[in-house]
């Protein structure tokens, strides 16, 4: 393997907590804290408050109306009597009794809010809709006027700008260090998309905690949707701004954190600004922006006609890149700070940043692979520097990594001018390693460890979600928390009534950073295409379709191991290897060379991305590349 790709095989981290058991029911009880007895001892590391007295309790709790009383049902099975009869007396409650809350993440950081649950029976109870009408689904929150916000303003409690909504912030202003805020999130009220969560609104309540509360362990407590808590997680890992040492009189100053991403937000380049951004403001109305006036870094979606001997062959096999965004992000040197402008530069690829260079002269027919120069059959590749896999036509924008991959495939490159990050760092690395070690310890709970023998892998990875279906969810969420993250660096107005050439709310975060999104996306899909040179020069092996992280090979067998390269058990140096650690792959699907041929008939489109539908060979409608 490469040490481009940082993927080392990683076992699942010792210290990981453990999944908390299945929940067993509880039973009334005049205690104000019981654990059900079928499972009353929580094994070692089970997801709750840790070694810290102040969250003994855990992260969270899903609060829920059982025979009229109001019950806490926290992570590890610990359920708590709830002795308040409103909201503003939940909150209070939980601040002063209840002991939830999460230690911070790192040493400047913040512990985390607890994270209250409410069911649908304990919105009635609290006098709290049980769904949004229309009007304040769109509003995202209830009325002012709505009676328990009224409640929390006579109490003296205030709501963040975004109001009483699903995942509503209910705090008074922080004395000194000492935060007062709750965070209660709102299955009714649809904030765990089934797309990320699954089932999980409609679990039981111990169930739900269960699983918010695995994750909330491995990752860190939600804070929104997975992508915003993908977001929260790169800042809680990375804090604006530290204590300083004591001045003269011994007082200690808030001052930027080495490392971070500042606590102000930086203007992108203008090749990074996406359409309708401030800095393009003055481009006419209808103005289409070029690869030469535009940075377009995205995963693959490509896909060529069969071959004569590939429809010879039986199968179709698609192999899938685990955690693929996040291994791209892993060891990635991306900009901290404003970038630069120059003109004519030499090309550098330790610094991060937006070249525009012309790379047409790269011929896939003939690369560098280590320190040999190979022959390849270029028709049957995809460029990789174009998302559709075209040839370039002149120069473009790309973003470091990808410029980096041409000099690498032995060809020189000059850049005609570029954006670059003299202030940089690895600034995901921590994201990447909590996410990862998140997915292993999680997968390996469901019995997909993390070193087995490839025929091994694939058996273990057989049904794996059947085994525990909520650890199943973690899992997607987990993946969910990866992609989401990252999207968020470049996330587009929502709403808001906004007009182009007007600043969205986004932009004032310093987390709004689309040339961090940019260089991951670059990096993942130069990992891919290095992995395919290395397989098509060692096999004469060449896919068929590509889909961001799953590539389709034509095969006689129906397995991965059908057409991967494994000797003695061990695969091609740098090229696809089976496995759960992020950047090796797993088996998407198979489909027979016959369906793939038909559908591409049946809709008259001989290049139609069969890696979209590879997993379960059911195609909805035709491939219009959207």
């Amino acid at each position: 393997m490469t040490a481009h790709e940082n993927t080392q095989t990683a076992p699942a981290p010792a210290a990981a907590p453990q999944a908390a058991p299945h929940p067993a029911r509880t039973t009334r009880s005049t205690s104000t804290s019981r654990r059900p007895g079928a499972k009353k001892a929580a094994p070692a590391g089970t997801p709750a408050g840790g070694s810290d007295p102040r969250f003994e309790n855990g992260p969270l709790a899903v609060v829920d109306v059982e025979d009229g009383q109001v019950l806490a049902y926290c992570t590890g099975g610990l359920v708590l009597d709830v002795p308040a009869k409103s909201i503003p007396a939940l909150v209070d409650w939980t601040l002063r009794e209840a002991k939830f809350g999460q230690p911070k993440l790192s040493g400047p950081g913040k512990d985390a809010d607890p994270l209250l649950v409410l069911t649908e029976a304990a919105l009635e109870r609290y006098g709290l809709p049980t769904a949004l009408t229309e009007e304040e689904r769109l509003a995202g929150r209830l009325p002012e006027g709505h009676k328990v916000i009224k409640q929390l303003a006579r109490a003296e409690w205030k709501l963040t700008k975004r109001g009483f909504g699903p995942w509503a912030r209910i705090y008074r202003p922080a004395q000194g260090s000492e935060r007062a805020c709750v965070q209660l999130c709102i299955p009714s009220w649809h904030v765990l998309d089934n797309r990320h969560w699954g089932e999980a609104g409609q679990l039981p309540p111990a169930e739900l905690a269960r699983v918010l509360g695995v994750y909330a362990s491995r990752v860190m407590t939600p804070r929104g949707s997975t992508a915003v808590t993908g977001l929260e997680l790169m800042t809680a890992l990375h804090p604006a701004t530290r204590a300083s040492e004591p001045d003269a009189d011994g007082k200690r100053h808030s001052e930027h954190n080495p490392g971070s991403l500042g606590k102000d937000p930086v203007d992108c380049a203008p090749c990074e600004a996406p359409d309708g951004h401030p800095l393009l403001k003055d481009l006419p109305r209808f103005h289409v922006r070029g690869p030469a006036e535009k940075l377009f870094e995205e995963a693959y979606d490509w896909a060529r006609p069969m071959t004569d001997a590939e429809c010879t062959l039986r199968h179709l096999v698609g192999i899938d890149v685990n955690m693929a965004f996040a291994a791209g992000a892993n060891g990635l040197p991306v900009g901290l700070g404003a970038p630069t402008h120059v003109t004519n530069p030499a090309f550098d690829l330790k610094l991060p940043g937006s070249w525009l260079v012309d790379l047409s002269h790269v011929d896939l027919s003939k690369v560098k692979v280590g320190k040999e120069w190979v022959e390849l059959d270029g028709s049957l590749l995809p460029s990789p520097f174009t998302p559709k896999g075209e040839r370039p036509e002149g120069p473009a924008w790309y973003a470091t990594p990808t410029v980096a991959y041409a000099v690498e495939l032995g060809y020189e490159v000059r850049p005609v001018e570029a954006w670059v990050r003299q202030e940089n760092g690895r600034y995901l690395d921590g994201w990447y390693n909590r996410l990862r070690d998140a997915y292993l310890a999680t997968m390996a709970d469901l019995g997909v460890d993390a070193n087995l023998a490839p025929a091994d892998f694939l058996a273990a990875m057989d049904g794996y979600k059947d085994r525990d279906p909520e650890l199943a969810i973690v899992v997607s969420a987990i993946k969910a928390t990866v992609k989401g993250g990252l999207g968020k660096l470049r996330e587009r107005p929502r709403g808001e009534g906004w007009r182009p050439g007007e600043p969205w709310r986004a932009l004032s975060r310093p987390t709004w950073r689309p040339d961090i999104r940019a260089a991951v996306i670059s990096r993942t899909r130069i990992n891919l295409h290095r992995k395919i040179v290395k397989h098509a020069a060692l096999t004469g092996q060449y896919p068929v379709a590509i889909l961001s992280d799953c590539v389709v090979y034509a095969a006689d067998g129906t397995s991965p191991l059908d057409f991967l390269p494994y000797r003695d058990g061990k695969p091609l140096p740098g090229g696809f290897k089976l496995g759960i650690n992020p950047g090796l792959v797993k088996h998407e699907g198979t489909q027979t060379v016959l369906w793939g041929e038909e559908v591409r008939e049946r809709f008259n489109a001989p290049e139609l991305n069969l890696a979209r539908y590879i997993k379960d060979g059911t195609v909805t409608d035709v491939d219009n590349g959207e």
